[in-house]
């Protein structure tokens, strides 16, 4: 699938402070170095180191510095209250804790010998103009627009909102709000996989519900790939006489994959119609959720030019015993413990949407281990699989 990904053409502009959760299609450049000028990082005062020969010792207060005041010189012999964020004077090379001070009628008192450079932040300690600071390929977060701001830019070129078409397919679906006739279900999945993609900062197409037909199916995606730059479905891709995608796919277009080794989430269709990716997902909830955090997301954040794909994977013990899966791949749906292990939902069926709610991560399990408790396995947090780029 990654193989098959194209990134996303074009860019546009957007201000600064509306960049969450978008991603850079360009560098961004500090324009100034932050900080602009050396800087107090502390309250306290501003010394010359070689003026202090034994502690302690009493130097007069000749200047006084804040924030934002423009930069003097300190006098020789005598200190400078200083506040943190204002500009160093010249001739200084310490700053002292107010704490290690005691201020006086004739000046203050230096109780510890101060260092060279301490409590000085230096001109451009975290960023020099001219210095990439948020390479192309970033998705943003909130200390992205930070940095962004902090060197001066105000907008930031990044990769168009990506139209995804979202269509569920199933005679038993029913939406909230609406009356169901009986043996129909509400559908979740349409609000589920639509978060996750406006998580991810696209625009869903919202298509509705597709009867089991494959003459509505091919409808649907004719349409759909028409629309949008990547089509996606849910349910319709197993082997029943009423699941209709593969067939419907392979006649408007191109299947390039056909279920995988993974549990849950064994019925997957992948494949193209004219330019639009195609993904066709399993109907069941854990199921539907489980392939596009894994496998979905990776894609898409392909398509956007995102660099580290990877979720952040962690080694956690396990408070649960499991036999070996010979030929699939697992994900669990677990939580951390009291005890700092993972601890996995009672209840592994792949219907149960309240399991997903309860846990805070997937325990992948690779096919053939058997898990022992406390044997170290893959934990990856909800957290990682349904934020932000």
């Amino acid at each position: 699938m990654l193989a098959a990904a194209r990134p996303f053409a074009g860019r546009e502009p957007v201000l600064t402070q509306e960049g969450a959760g978008r991603v850079l299609v360009q560098d961004v450049v500090a324009r100034v170095d932050v900080p602009p000028l050396d800087n107090a990082q502390m309250d306290g005062y501003a010394v010359r180191c070689s003026d202090i020969a034994t502690v302690p010792a009493l130097l007069p207060v000749a200047l006084r510095f804040a924030a934002g005041d423009a930069p003097g010189v300190l006098p020789a012999g005598a200190a400078a209250r200083i506040f943190t964020g204002a500009p160093i004077p010249e001739g200084c090379d310490a700053v002292l804790m107010q704490e290690i001070t005691r201020a006086q009628e004739q000046g203050v008192q230096i109780l510890e010998a101060p260092r060279v450079g301490q409590w000085i932040r230096r001109r451009g300690d975290d960023y020099s103009e001219g210095s990439v600071v948020l390479a192309a390929g970033q998705g943003l977060r909130p200390q992205h627009l930070g940095i962004a701001a902090a060197v001066g830019v105000d907008r930031l070129w990044v990769v168009p909102r990506p139209r995804v078409a979202l269509f569920c397919t199933g005679d038993e679906l029913a939406l909230p709000g609406t009356a169901p006739r009986p043996g129909c279900i509400y559908n979740s999945n349409r609000f589920v996989l639509g978060g996750l993609l406006q998580s991810l900062g696209c625009e869903v197409l919202d298509m509705g519900i597709v009867p089991d037909s494959q003459t509505a199916t091919i409808a649907a995606l004719e349409r759909a790939a028409g629309d949008a730059q990547v089509v996606i479905s849910s349910g319709g891709v197993s082997v029943g006489e009423e699941d209709h995608v593969r067939a419907a796919l392979e006649s408007l277009g191109e299947l390039q994959l056909w279920r995988i080794a993974m549990k849950p989430g064994k019925p997957l269709a992948f494949g193209r119609i004219g330019l639009a990716p195609f993904i066709g997902l399993p109907g069941n909830p854990v199921s539907s959720f489980v392939t596009f955090v894994t496998l979905v997301r990776p894609f898409l954040l392909r398509c956007l030019g995102v660099r580290d794909l990877a979720p952040l994977g962690l080694a956690m013990p396990a408070d649960f015993e499991r036999p070996a899966d010979p030929i699939r791949c697992e994900f669990l749906r677990v939580r951390c413990n009291s005890a700092g292990r993972l601890e996995p939902f009672a209840n592994q069926n792949s219907a149960l949407l309240r399991s997903l709610a309860w846990a805070d991560g997937l325990a992948q399990i690779s096919a053939g281990e058997t898990v022992t408790r406390g044997q170290a396995v893959r934990y990856l947090p909800l957290a990682e699989l349904t934020g932000p780029p």
